[in-house]
């Protein structure tokens, strides 16, 4: 299933211009900065900007071309919007058998199972907690049997602990109802829990697209990730649990990793993220230190940030990953890195967030 776009949209302060192809299967995550057009670009798929000029075409249809739009009510598309826009006057149960008279395959059941919504079912929508309001938000949308998923920031008005205890019911959705979703995030955390591609958007334009892990290594999306949060995504395996110290053993490139104890089956296979920012880097295998993750590399890139003190460093850690680091540009000059040198990237333990693992 393909969505093709190449549409325009001009506005009083930015203008919106993107051309792309969305291979639709499982979460799609559209990335970047406040005011990068995500939302907007969000809104003519699902044909809510009836100004935006171009051609939108969903497997094999045309939505939007020369002398045609099909109206948002024709395509099909499930909306999930930031704010929940729930019926207040109806309980749970009410809201999502609403949705339910259109649907044509999917039912009621099992929208109330995936999603754990039976123990919801009688309470009115003010008792609801934010995070309980969301998912009964996407359960009415899926209810309206829609051809694709649409979700807009939905987890932004959540605190950290409601939006981890979220994300675990949004990652299976296309799973569960095969539905494919476009996921709207300026979060590199959701996109690393939730995304199986992701597509950059910069100022109203497509900066990068592709898998999760490649995309997020690139030096080039700094902006859009900003640069607190810039970093690199890395396939672990989980080998042992220490009992003893509370350590979960992981393998990464054939490479020893370990971060603090988390509740995961041996073998489990598990993305994790690794801040630039947590990363150092030495020239020669280092010993007597705390830290206890040291992954052997080379070096692939360099990047000196004008007018700053920083640089960042992508290292192939082997098997094809990839880790960032950023570093002070006097320790690029000291240490004499260049690219193609063998260096050795330092992680501490401490920095993985046990509380925030990845989907399987």
């Amino acid at each position: 299933m393909a969505l093709k776009l190449d549409i325009a949209l001009a506005m009083p302060d930015f203008t919106l211009k993107a051309a792309h192809e969305f291979e639709l299967a499982g979460i799609t995550a559209l990335f970047g900065a406040s005011g990068a057009g995500k939302s907007t670009l969000l809104r003519v798929i699902a044909g809510l900007e009836t100004a935006a000029t171009g051609r939108v075409e969903f497997d094999g249809a045309e939505w939007q071309g020369t002398g045609h739009f099909l109206p948002a009510h024709k395509r099909r598309v499930g909306y999930v919007f930031q704010d929940t826009r729930l019926f207040a006057h109806l309980d749970v149960a009410a809201n999502l058998r609403y949705a339910a008279k259109r649907s044509r395959s999917l039912r009621f059941d099992d929208v109330v199972k995936v999603l754990d919504l039976a123990p919801l079912l009688a309470r009115q929508v003010a008792e609801l907690s934010g995070g309980e309001r969301q998912r009964v938000a996407i359960g009415r949308t899926l209810l309206s049997d829609p051809r694709l998923l649409l979700m807009d920031e939905p987890l932004a008005a959540l605190d950290r602990s409601r939006k981890a205890r979220l994300l675990p019911y949004i990652s299976r959705l296309p799973e569960a109802f095969g539905t494919p979703v476009i996921y709207v995030t300026h979060s590199v955390e959701e996109v690393t829990r939730l995304a199986d591609a992701m597509v950059v958007l910069s100022k109203g334009r497509v900066l990068a697209t592709g898998g999760v892990a490649d995309t997020l290594a690139r030096l080039d999306i700094a902006e859009a990730s900003g640069k607190f949060e810039a970093g690199a995504v890395v396939r672990a395996k989980v080998v042992a649990q220490d009992e003893i110290y509370l350590l979960t053993q992981l393998e990464v490139a054939g490479q020893a990793l370990s971060m603090p104890g988390s509740q995961v089956d041996l073998g489990a296979e598990l993305r994790l993220r690794i801040r630039a920012r947590d990363v150092a880097l030495a020239i020669e295998r280092p010993a007597g230190l705390s830290i206890r993750n040291v992954l052997k590399g080379r070096i692939l890139e360099i990047e000196e940030e004008a007018e700053t003190a920083f640089a960042e460093v992508l290292v192939d850690i082997g098997d094809g990953q990839r880790v960032r680091a950023r570093i002070t540009r006097a320790s690029v000059v000291e240490l004499g890195l260049t690219v193609g040198q063998q260096v050795f990237a330092l992680v501490k333990s401490v920095s993985f967030d046990r509380r925030a693992l990845p989907k399987r």
